[in-house]
């Protein structure tokens, strides 16, 4: 029994140095934190439980019989974060490079399996030099093993990853199959061919973090959500983050309550909008005002910058924030802008989280290079996600609602529950210049005419009165009073329930 002890003892030592002091060491010079230091501060001080300690590869080919470590790569197991129930595996770099074999693969999916069971979310700390190749295709099995995981798990239990390391080839899939992806700069990538390969096959000389690195993706690809300086900084963020997440589907959004949160009017929002509708202005001053304590989570801040996404409180609820911003592309909604909140709006309607949208929009984005790209499709995107989803919708439009975009923008046609607009809300087919263009085009010669037409165009329709008279708008509130107004329509929506006609799936034009 003793010896059992003493050798239990060794193995997890041997577990918990990993790829040893050496290694240890190189990951530190790195800037980097092992994996084992990553999760103990992600989780809640001593609430970490390891699964599968012991687990080593069975891989005999090409000398690997004599390079056995328990764990293999990955540190597995459940715990707490703010005393919320998480699972969580993180690959070690210091053995094999953190590369995927059948044992690795196995030990993650063994964690997928128990969260969806439980419905908790799964956190996937990336740092892996891609499929072990001394295995062949038993790790790219294993691979595939964790997609099918990816896919049965989505909508089901929130799943994040977070980009610490390496993560190339097959390896790249799955944290593109969960919901949030985050890197840290200058430490990590993500590539599905890296620059020798790149170089061959196209002969472009490009290096790995202009290839795939944290700032390329968070900014050009947009296939990163976030990206932070440094580790610690990362699993800080991330364990805020956390906290505006159900644990499951079967849960409502998060709702912080015992708190007396001030519902006083904040007068500086009636002088926001500019008189010249052609003056843009800064739509995150009206986020910050409305929300809970001016704290917003802001998601992809660096790429298609003329749409706005995030996680805030508003009276404590929890809510998915979507709008406009007017200082970029005058708020036009373009290719990248609709997909970037068209996911957004549909993790919120998977997770129950109330969608708020604030609406400053002049219309799509006009101009050849969006019709190639295809804006017709990739628009129907976001609105075919606020027509499908189901959570309480409050929309607040502050200025120009136009054609197309005010009806794709949560409108109430698309059962939008609460919709208000501002005395400065423009709600029409087009703005009056180009209406009055084509509507009187024999008058186009004269500019006092058109001009003249111009205002009776505004005096007539560039106004919330006209949407209003047809209840698509079911008030004009003061800006000052906005933050009130949407926390009690969020607490009257509270118990809302809708449910979608029964189909396996709709058919969302991918």
């Amino acid at each position: 029994m003793q010896d059992i002890i003493s050798q239990l003892e060794a193995k997890r030592e041997l577990a918990r140095l990993g790829g040893g002091q050496k290694r240890i060491a190189a990951q530190h010079a790195k800037g980097k934190l092992t994996a084992r230091e990553r999760i103990e501060l992600l989780l809640d001080e001593d609430s970490f439980e390891e699964w599968d300690m012991f687990v080593e590869h069975r891989c005999s080919d090409f000398g690997m019989a004599d390079q056995t470590v328990p764990s293999d790569g990955v540190v597995t197991g459940y715990g707490m974060i703010n005393g919320r129930l998480v699972f969580v595996f993180s690959q070690d770099f210091t053995v094999l490079g953190g590369s995927l074999s059948e044992a690795h693969a196995e030990k993650i999916c063994k964690i997928m399996d128990q969260a969806m069971k439980v419905g908790a979310p799964v956190i996937g700390l990336n740092d892996s030099g891609g499929a072990r190749i001394q295995e062949g295709v038993a790790s790219l099995g294993g691979y595939a093993e964790i997609f099918q995981r990816n896919v049965s798990a989505s909508g089901v239990i929130p799943q994040i990853s977070l980009i610490m390391g390496p993560c190339a080839g097959g390896a790249v899939y799955s944290p593109a199959l969960t919901d949030f992806i985050f890197m840290v700069k200058d430490t990590s990538y993500m590539f599905v061919t890296g620059p020798e390969v790149v170089k061959t096959v196209t002969h472009e000389d490009v290096s790995a973090e202009d290839l795939g690195g944290a700032s390329t993706h968070s900014s050009v690809s947009g296939v990163c959500d976030l990206a932070f300086n440094n580790d610690v900084e990362a699993i800080m963020m991330l364990r805020r983050f956390y906290s505006y997440l159900p644990l499951s589907n079967k849960e409502k959004a998060p709702f912080l309550g015992g708190l007396v949160w001030s519902d006083e009017p904040d007068y500086s929002l009636d002088t926001l909008v500019p008189n010249n509708p052609n003056q843009p202005y800064d739509m995150k001053e009206l986020i910050h005002k409305v929300v809970d304590d001016e704290d917003f989570f802001e998601l992809q801040p660096d790429y298609a910058k003329n749409i706005i996404i995030g996680f805030a409180r508003i009276g404590g609820q929890t809510a998915g924030i979507v709008a406009n911003q007017p200082l970029v592309l005058a708020g036009c909604l373009d290719i990248k802008s609709s997909i970037k909140a068209a996911r957004f709006v549909r993790f919120c309607d998977a997770f129950n989280i109330p969608v708020v949208t604030l609406v400053d929009v002049p219309g799509f984005m006009p101009g050849t290079a969006q019709e190639y790209g295809g804006i017709i499709k990739h628009g129907a995107k976001l609105l075919y996600a606020y027509a499908d989803c189901t959570v309480p919708k409050v929309t607040v439009i502050t200025r120009k609602a136009y054609g197309g975009a005010y009806d794709v923008m949560a409108s109430k046609h698309l059962r939008g529950d609460v919709n208000f607009a501002w005395p400065s809300a423009e709600i029409a087919v087009m703005g009056p210049k180009g209406a009055v263009e084509i509507i009187f085009r024999e008058e186009k010669g004269d500019p006092s005419k058109i001009s003249e037409r111009e205002a009776e165009y505004k005096a007539k329709f560039a106004n919330p009165f006209v949407a209003g008279r047809r209840g698509y708008i079911d008030d004009v509130i003061m800006p000052h009073e906005t933050r009130k107004r949407i926390a009690r329509s969020l607490a009257m929506l509270q118990d809302k329930e809708l449910q979608n006609p029964p189909r396996k799936h709709g058919n969302i034009p991918l």
